[in-house]
């Protein structure tokens, strides 16, 4: 049997996971080796949206793994054209790459971006505004866009191009994005922060001198996407048309794949050979896709997060009334955000987490200061009560 020590051993040391050893899961439950039993409000950082081994993507999987699993994009295969249709229908989009993961489809945009500014203006019109504290991924040209030194010192020379821009000041936009930009790389809610809301103000500006500039809109979905929420892409909620959207995470419900969503506008700036991924649309993890995008695009079922959304926000705010731990609580649909109060000694991430996982409860984390929750989008009222009542007793035990 492996330990956890054998991660120390074999592992690259960039992670530092928790002392147990997960060993299988179902729904919204986890075991650990000993058959220790976690509630789990994290969902592999908003991943399984589904909850963990749905019953009809097992089921999918099983049975698409005795048909095909391997082409490459030499030939195509019907599960990707099925998810690159089903998903052209219910957004914007007109065009689909799929890729392996988030960071992927951010390296894709951006390299798309940059080939339709060049194509069709200027070989100038190359730089990419990002925005501080977000987060793209840990490629070279998401760190990059990300931009802060904790993610870049000692990994330079950085791709170059980049604009970095406080997020949410609409003060100093008009400077930044000029004739030069090709792109606005820009989440509309930054999850790694702290579930952070772009504001609507902002979120207008950049459109207006996106349009003035003939720059285009790419919109990082990768952690928001696929119901998280309440909307099958926040975007719609922003009432703002992306020209590319990045997806990942919650698009396989645990099995690896992501996605590049644009238009024929943009498309036509791509040709044969211009960008390309040997595992991309692969068949086991369109067959999955599909059937999580049937399901997740139901108004019924994006109604339903809206609802726990506010069971949980209900219950949350009277445990902060009780304990006065929080000095913000944010939410965007099953996608939380409980900001620790400073000034409470021991109240720091480290302890809380720990605890909770002493009590049998799976959370996050998002930046230095703040709790992050994420639950399977199929989670039951009486788990969120189950869930928040952990919550408390972890948090009483550091007080």
């Amino acid at each position: 049997m492996v330990t956890r020590s054998d991660f120390n051993k074999y592992i690259l040391p960039v992670y530092n996971p928790a002392k147990f050893i997960p060993k299988k899961a179902k729904g919204s439950y986890v075991w650990d080796q000993n058959n220790n039993k976690y509630l789990d409000f994290a969902s592999g950082i908003a991943v399984s949206n589904l909850g963990h081994c749905h019953p009809t993507l097992v089921k999918t999987l099983n049975a698409q793994s005795k048909n095909l699993w391997h082409l490459s994009n030499v030939l195509a295969n019907e599960p990707a054209l099925k998810l690159a249709k089903l998903i052209c229908n219910k957004t914007f989009a007109e065009k689909i790459f799929f890729t392996n993961s988030g960071a992927e489809a951010v390296e894709g945009a951006v390299k798309t971006a940059r080939k339709y500014a060049s194509t069709n203006f200027s070989n100038k019109k190359n730089e990419i505004v990002a925005f501080n504290d977000a987060f793209h991924g840990r490629t070279m040209m998401a760190i990059a866009l990300n931009g802060s030194k904790r993610m870049t010192e000692g990994f330079g020379p950085m791709p170059g191009g980049i604009k970095q821009h406080p997020f949410n000041q609409v003060d100093g936009l008009k400077k930044i994005i000029n004739k030069n930009t090709a792109a606005v790389v820009i989440e509309l809610i930054q999850g790694e922060a702290g579930i952070v809301p772009a504001k609507k103000v902002f979120i207008n500006e950049i459109r207006k001198l996106c349009k003035k500039n003939n720059a285009l809109i790419v919109i990082d979905e990768v952690q928001s996407g696929v119901g998280r929420t309440g909307h099958l892409y926040a975007y719609e909620k922003y009432n703002i048309k992306p020209d590319i959207l990045c997806s990942a995470k919650g698009m396989g419900n645990g099995i690896p794949i992501g996605a590049i969503l644009t238009t024929n506008k943009v498309a036509k700036a791509m040709h044969v050979g211009a960008h390309g991924s040997t595992y991309g649309g692969n068949p086991l993890a369109c067959s999955v896709s599909y059937e999580v995008f049937k399901e997740v695009s139901k108004k019924s079922f994006l109604n339903s997060v809206i609802k726990k959304e506010k069971i949980f926000l209900s219950l949350l705010n009277d445990l902060n009334k009780k304990y006065n731990c929080f000095t913000a609580v944010r939410s965007a649909g099953l996608w939380i955000g409980l900001e620790l109060n400073s000034k409470i000694e021991n109240l720091t991430l480290q302890n809380i987490m720990s605890s909770a996982y002493d009590e049998g409860l799976m959370i996050l984390k998002a930046n230095n200061n703040t709790l992050r929750l994420a639950p399977a989008l199929t989670i039951s009222e009486k788990e969120i009560k189950l869930g928040v009542k952990k919550l408390e007793k972890s948090l009483s035990r550091v007080l």
